[in-house]
């Protein structure tokens, strides 16, 4: 018996091996998909780190190591106009994080109601603006909040409600939070898909166990619903921050280049595309405007870092 099995422990050194074949069609199939990405995403990637460490003198390319990011930073009108573009940047995100997600988690709950009438008419109006062009959407919003030809002032007049109304969009003080509830209204259908479909991955045996413990409506939603759906509020939540912090064609078609008025709704997208393109009389800068999207980079990289290994790791608890 111990021969046995130890003839089947050791392989017969003489019996050829069975060599498996390499599977090329695996390669054939991923070869156009990483081309496709390596030539839109990594590559220019690559350039961009490369090109903001580098300075154009006479015409010529020299390696300035750090020099532009020192500039970016210490330079007087640089700093200016980046902590500015900052500043408004995570203004916009906080916007977005404090009203466009607890709305779209508020909408997922009513729609998720059982005995609701015309679900998929709801689902459908409130999920359609973000179908649409940025461009359509800023410029029916110039139209409606315009001072001068706009339908806000004579709708506020219906409700007894016009002496409230005011240029938001001409008016530092108000302009980026008018642009941030433009963004807002035209994406919250993206939370409250994603919210809705969590809400229905929900399993019916954790709602009739809660239902027999008496827990029912909103109570439900607070003490069983609520906490099974914090992953898909944490991916909605990281979703918002990467998409804020690339965003620039809402603000480019309300506000222009510029971002007025005074650079109130200015942000780093903005800030990037006048640095590096050049707009009016100002020239394009490609090693500033490199640099100011190696920082944009950094910034987007240091939050979806922070939410894998910090944040995923504590909500695992809730996934099933």
């Amino acid at each position: 018996m111990d021969r046995a099995m130890s003839a089947t422990d050791h392989s017969d050194p003489d019996l050829p091996t069975i060599k498996r074949p390499f599977r090329w069609h695996i390669v054939v199939f991923l070869a156009p998909a990483f081309i496709v990405y390596s030539a839109i995403m990594i590559l220019p990637l690559i350039e961009t780190l490369r090109l903001s460490l580098f300075n154009t003198v006479d015409g010529q390319p020299v390696f300035v190591g750090l020099g532009n990011f020192s500039t970016l930073f210490g330079d007087d009108r640089w700093a200016a106009s980046f902590w500015n573009a900052l500043k408004n940047n995570l203004i916009f995100f906080a916007i977005h994080m404090v009203v466009q997600n607890p709305i779209g988690v508020a909408l997922a709950a009513m729609l998720s109601i059982p005995k609701l009438r015309f679900v998929s008419f709801y689902r459908t109006a409130i999920f359609l603006p973000t179908l649409l062009s940025f461009v359509i959407v800023g410029f029916i919003w110039k139209l409606i909040l315009s001072p001068l030809w706009g339908v806000a002032p004579w709708m506020m007049d219906l409700v007894g409600l016009k002496a409230l109304f005011s240029p938001w969009l001409g008016k530092p003080g108000s302009a980026l939070i008018a642009v941030s509830l433009i963004s807002v209204w035209q994406y919250v259908g993206i939370p409250m898909m994603l919210i809705y479909a969590a809400l229905l991955n929900i399993p019916d045996e954790v709602i009739e166990a809660a239902e027999c413990d008496g827990i029912t409506g909103w109570s439900q939603f607070w003490k069983i619903k609520l906490p099974l759906i914090l992953p898909a509020i944490g991916i909605i939540s990281i979703l918002t921050f990467v998409g804020n912090f690339n965003a620039f064609d809402l603000i480019y078609t309300v506000q222009g280049a510029l971002a007025g008025p005074d650079g109130s709704t200015d942000i780093l997208g903005t800030l990037l595309y006048r640095t590096f393109f050049g707009f009016q009389l100002q020239l394009g800068d490609r090693s500033m405007g490199a640099t100011i999207a190696t920082v944009m980079f950094l910034i987007i990289l240091a939050g979806v870092s922070f939410y894998l290994f910090i944040i995923q790791r504590r909500m695992r608890r809730y996934q099933f």
